[in-house]
């Protein structure tokens, strides 16, 4: 399998995002906007998936983490690939706010289909969730174990590779990759697609 096929749609684009963070921070609005257009879809999708299935909540909480986000903005230092794991770490940072100002606590949600929309039918990853509809991600998702769950958001959701989602989620790489591994085998094998659930979680875009 070809390292980081399930992140292939959310990083396809990192080299035009690094071009546009550095304009942005040069004060191009034209710049930001494409930023934004690139990050938005998988960091809404992100926060939806720890915040719950309110979608307007999970606006909200994002629009807090792009205040931040363009406060900040002149003190990112990094590539595409970086700033996509920054400003995940930022929202992740918000949702947190939000589940400690609300007492609950973080659980997977309905992600947006197209997010789900991977290449490859014989990655596994890509398998899993091609055959997901949104309605059976609430179901099926929200039965994982909890840091099994944000590891898929992150891996296939956000597009970050393994030591990017271990940063944010402050693991080890090899813990994180693991958890994902774990996570897409359950979700293939409810799904029916055990054959193709074999391979180890050292194939999930890095090695090991």
């Amino acid at each position: 399998m070809g390292q980081g096929g399930e992140a292939r749609r959310a990083t396809a684009h990192d080299e035009e995002l690094g071009r546009a963070v550095a304009a942005a921070q040069e004060g191009d609005e034209a710049a930001f906007a494409v930023v934004y257009r690139i990050i938005q879809p998988g960091l809404v999708g992100y926060v939806r998936g720890l915040v719950g299935t309110d979608g307007e909540t999970a606006e909200d909480v994002t629009a807090e983490a792009w205040l931040e986000i363009a406060r900040d903005l002149g003190r990112f230092r990094g590539d595409g690939a970086g700033f996509r794991g920054w400003t995940a770490t930022i929202a992740r940072h918000r949702a947190f706010d939000h589940l400690r100002r609300q007492k609950a606590r973080p659980r997977p949600a309905v992600l947006e289909q197209d997010l789900l929309e991977l290449p490859g039918p014989h990655n596994t990853s890509a398998a899993a969730m091609e055959a997901v509809t949104t309605e059976r991600v609430l179901a099926l998702v929200a039965t994982l174990p909890r840091d099994q769950a944000e590891a898929v958001l992150l891996r296939v959701v956000v597009g970050l590779d393994g030591p990017a989602a271990a940063r944010v989620l402050g693991k080890r790489p090899g813990a994180v990759r693991t958890a994902a591994y774990r996570g897409l085998k359950k979700l293939g094998e409810r799904l029916g697609l055990d054959g193709v659930m074999d391979d180890g979680p050292g194939t999930l875009g890095e090695s090991t």
